[in-house]
């Protein structure tokens, strides 16, 4: 239809009569709103395939636009240098469907990154509170994603916080990078390359699991409901890097929900996950022990007080605390693991030096443990004419997880490692500063099996042979990332 706009058209008489002037005002054709075409044309498998066809060819539809390739996630530089690693986050973040996510399938696509990472910090390790290098790849990774980062907590630790797209809880995932004085003897390509320093304990893939979490939420956060809150902590090795954190505001601005850590555990296979409520990791604290004697000549025993007897009838006695004290059905472990006195071989000493740790789960265990110890020591001590000096350091509390965020875990188990056997009643005696976080914060600290002895991947942690079977990265990665979303997804 042609029709003018209302200024192109000449102006109605005014001396027209009031019937004229209407009668000629509708008989002007109206303006047409701008429509969308595609909107008036019928779709290819709507009511045009219903009517009868006779030779007609159907109405040409506009064609979409064309996919811009997307480069496959997780392509990145060679493994020697992670420098370029971030150039492009946006092409080499995974993509995901609306819903559903799969992150296990996008773990295993930023395989190649995860790993390069693991292995990088794994060629340089630093031991706790000098992670200076660590955390400077860390805070890199993060800030290329554009979270906000902040660095210096608690001297070398890194926070990061991943604000989704719509209101919600946060929740606290924490991986440890810290090394350990381990001289490394497992002739890996990748092995340290600093005498004396080794990652012995994997958290060197636990760090590059945390940037790999990292990644798949930030492709997801348009679907998130709250925040996430990363944290890599420096010195968890004994050195109270969570206690620092928490007492410079890392469970405040903003304050969690809950809390998750994991570990890569070489005392289980792969496709085994330690997920349990309640107590998983013992309480621990150190022990210095200095008993006084009278030193002398070592062929005139008569006119000492000899130490060193002393010390063995300590360490014999010390053996009684836990078999003769704790029920049956509780659990501590006592255990003296240095010792040092006298300097020759013809001296009696005048003191003996004993270390070790005490560890516990329940509360009134220790206190048993503690008291009968401290009564021991002392006694035995006085009868073989020494005097006791007692420290016991750097306490620890027991890792409790919450039966709640514990449910979570599993659920997240459940969906995305469905073939995995998940141990539900799973503890250990070794010990965890992030106890120091969730005794602030109800959370699940879980266990990942990586351990795969066919390839001889099997050293226990802390051994200069420790390392594990590398196919646990995109495991752990998708079963945290899968955790973080039953709480924020």
């Amino acid at each position: 239809m042609n029709w003018k706009p209302y200024a192109a058209r000449p102006p109605i008489p005014l001396a027209m009569s009031a019937i004229k002037r209407m009668t000629a005002i509708a008989k002007r054709p109206l303006p047409q709103r701008e429509v969308n075409p595609q909107r008036r044309l019928p779709s290819p498998k709507g009511w045009w395939n219903k009517l009868p066809r006779k030779g007609l060819p159907p109405p040409k539809m506009p064609l979409p636009p064309k996919a811009v390739p997307h480069p496959p996630p997780g392509a990145r530089a060679p493994a020697a240098v992670v420098g370029a690693a971030t150039a492009n986050v946006a092409a080499d973040s995974p993509k995901f469907p609306m819903t559903n996510p799969d992150f296990l399938s996008a773990a295993q696509d930023l395989f190649p990154y995860t790993r390069d990472l693991r292995r990088d910090f794994h060629m340089h390790p630093e031991l706790g509170f000098r992670e200076v290098r660590t955390a400077g790849i860390v805070a890199r990774e993060l800030r290329a994603l554009g979270l906000e980062v902040s660095t210096g907590v608690a001297e070398t630790g890194v926070v990061a916080l991943l604000e989704g797209a719509h209101p919600g809880p946060t929740v606290l995932v924490r991986f440890d990078m810290d090394a350990l004085p381990v001289t490394e003897e497992t002739g890996a390509p990748y092995a340290s390359q600093t005498e004396g320093l080794m990652h012995a304990c994997g958290h060197d893939g636990h760090t590059a699991i945390g940037l790999t979490v990292a990644r798949m939420l930030h492709a997801r956060r348009a679907d998130l409901r709250g925040t996430v809150k990363f944290v890599f902590q420096p010195a968890e090795e004994g050195l109270g890097g969570a206690a620092r954190m928490v007492a410079e505001g890392v469970l405040e601005n903003p304050r969690p929900r809950h809390t998750l850590a994991l570990h890569l555990w070489n005392s289980a296979p792969l496709g085994w996950l330690g997920v349990a409520p309640g107590p998983v990791m013992a309480a621990a604290e150190f022990f210095r022990l200095r008993l006084r004697g009278r030193g002398g000549h070592g062929a005139i025993p008569d006119a000492a007080a000899d130490p060193i007897v002393a010390a063995a009838q300590v360490v014999s006695a010390l053996q009684s605390v836990v078999s003769r004290n704790v029920p049956p059905r509780e659990t501590a472990v006592v255990s003296v693991t240095h010792i040092r006195a006298g300097e020759t071989f013809n001296v009696i000493p005048p003191d003996a030096l004993l270390e070790g740790t005490i560890r516990t789960f329940q509360p009134e265990v220790r206190e048993t443990v503690l008291r009968r110890f401290r009564e021991v020591v002392e006694g035995v001590s006085a009868a073989m004419g020494c005097r006791a000096e007692i420290e016991f350091m750097d306490y620890t509390p027991a890792v409790v997880n919450d039966p709640a965020v514990t449910a979570l875990v599993r659920q997240a188990a459940a969906k995305v490692l469905p073939e995995s056997h998940v141990e539900s009643e799973y503890a250990t005696m070794g010990s965890e500063d992030m106890a120091f976080m969730m005794q602030e914060v109800p959370g699940c600290y879980f266990f990942v099996g990586s351990a795969n002895p066919e390839k001889g991947l099997d050293a226990p942690h802390h051994h200069p042979r420790f390392d594990f079977d590398e196919r646990v990265l995109p495991r752990a990665a998708a079963l945290m990332a899968q955790a973080v979303w039953e709480v924020v997804g």
